[in-house]
């Protein structure tokens, strides 16, 4: 039996065994084909009820276990996203529409999760504090308990993993929510790693569905972090729900990120940068590059060898054969990139590449002569579209990157001097000095500002050990205190 037979999963969800979901079932859709993959289960609210009280019962267990013990189940966890690895970078091609190369970025990024993860249980998780008492004071860190994790489809396998692995080394139970879309290789792939890797039942749950799982496994009292990654307006109406109920939540939205090509730099570096920052993945990515601001020596250059570059690239079905971009992942969102594009030429952008699309293989786009109040260069498209826009001077530059309400990434190329002081001026949580936006590993911080999210909160120890752990004052005596009555 392979990892992921059908036949463990199919018409299932995850909750301590593979189980019927109370929802009924779904057809799982290759993006690329239109055809049907398999059926998942689909997780209701009485589901989402169930499995919190399930998992909190079982994180008492978990959390009292060895630091050896929990680091283990994680070491064992990332071997097993090496030794599956092939399986799994095909359900990711054909259930996410991804290219091979970026569908083996993922199984690779997810074991190193699981060994960084593993490290975080033996971390120091406290500090010895002075005191004006005849006592020890003490600050430690406890597991907050039970962590809910919604995922988007983008990467899948990724996305999920960030939350997931760090909250079980640290003691916690995870309901994993992935989206319906990628459920299998973002959700199916690791509940299977960690029944394989020997976590105890109970510990982390699988709940495929839409919208009415997604609030439950937010609104669930058992439930004390959510930990979500999507949309801006989704992490809105979430962080709103959490405020209410006292929850903390971790937000990881979206962006327009600029990508500043700064007088004097290797123009055809700079396209191959641009290129990548704007295509990978078909532009579906939250730090794509959204916005291309280019100074003015290099401007027409830049557009004019960066249309030709897209010309160039292959567009098609990553599971047929080599191709640079895959499909969008659905209808909806084909078409929402292609109004955007449309409405930008209506508003007077020239087309310089791209534009057109054949089933949902959206060819990449360049558009010149942009204006920031045109709707592809002041909204996130999530596609693969770069609009130029030139500047003339480094505060130009500056207000530029500025003027967005989100605050993800920003990517500077050329001269380091001149890209550190537009680094120091620009409000973002990622700052790439001769590199482009879309840049991640598994032992950064990571988080943006403003609408895209509140902060640094996945990646990296101390994030890590803040997202998901509660701090505990802890006093002791010699004897019991005096006291005045």
């Amino acid at each position: 039996m392979t990892l992921l037979d059908p036949g463990v999963w199919t018409g299932k969800i995850f909750d301590g065994g593979w189980v019927a979901g109370a929802g009924g079932g779904y057809d799982v859709v290759e993006p690329a084909t239109g055809d049907t993959l398999g059926v998942l289960g689909r997780a209701d609210a009485a589901d989402v009820a169930r499995a919190a009280a399930a998992a909190a019962a079982a994180q008492r267990d978990w959390a009292a276990r060895s630091y050896e013990e929990r680091a283990a189940v994680l070491r064992r966890a990332g071997r097993l996203f090496e030794e599956h690895a092939a399986e799994i970078e095909g359900w990711i091609v054909r259930e996410a529409g991804s290219i091979p190369p970026k569908a083996a970025l993922e199984a690779g990024f997810a074991a190193n999760l699981c060994y960084e993860a593993a490290a975080l249980a033996s971390h120091p998780q406290g500090l010895v504090l002075p005191s004006a008492q005849p006592r020890w004071s003490l600050a430690r860190r406890r597991p907050a308990g039970v962590v809910s994790v919604i995922a988007p489809f983008n990467f899948p396998l990724i996305l999920s993993m960030r939350s997931v692995a760090p909250a079980l080394a640290l003691g916690n139970a995870v309901l994993l929510k992935p989206d319906p879309r990628t459920a299998v290789c973002g959700g199916v792939a690791v509940a299977r790693i960690f029944q394989e890797a020997g976590l105890p039942e109970g510990v982390l749950h699988l709940l495929p569905g839409g919208r009415e799982a997604g609030e439950a496994v937010v609104a669930a009292p058992e439930v004390r972090v959510v930990s979500f990654t999507g949309s801006t307006a989704a992490g809105r109406a979430i962080g709103e729900v959490c405020g209410r109920l006292l929850k903390r939540a971790h937000l990881e939205l979206g962006g327009n990120n600029a990508l500043v090509v700064l007088p004097g730099a290797d123009l055809s570096k700079a396209v191959a940068a641009g290129a990548w920052g704007s295509y990978l993945h078909q532009g579906q990515i939250c730090m794509t590059t959204g916005r291309h601001l280019v100074h003015e020596s290099l401007h027409e250059e830049y557009v004019e060898a960066l249309a030709a570059k897209a010309d160039g690239l292959a567009v098609g079905d990553p599971a047929a054969g080599p191709v640079h971009l895959g499909p969008i992942i659905d209808r909806g969102q084909l078409e929402h990139v292609d109004a955007l594009v449309r409405d930008t030429v209506a508003a007077g952008a020239r087309l310089a590449a791209g534009g057109t699309h054949e089933g949902p293989f959206y060819r990449p786009t360049v558009l010149a002569e942009v204006t920031p109040s045109m709707p592809a260069y002041a909204q996130e498209v999530f596609g693969p579209v770069a609009p130029v826009v030139p500047f003339s001077t480094a505060r130009e530059a500056v207000e530029l990157a500025s003027d967005s309400e989100y605050g993800l990434s920003l990517g500077i190329l050329g001269e380091v001097g001149a890209a550190m002081e537009i680094a120091d001026a620009v409000p973002t949580g990622l700052v790439h000095i001769n590199d482009q936006t879309v840049n991640d590993e598994p032992v950064v911080p990571f988080g943006g500002l403003a609408a895209s999210g509140n902060g640094s909160r996945f990646g990296g120890p101390d994030a890590n050990i803040e997202a998901f752990t509660e701090t505990q004052w802890v006093t002791m005596r010699g004897e019991i205190a005096p006291h005045p009555f």
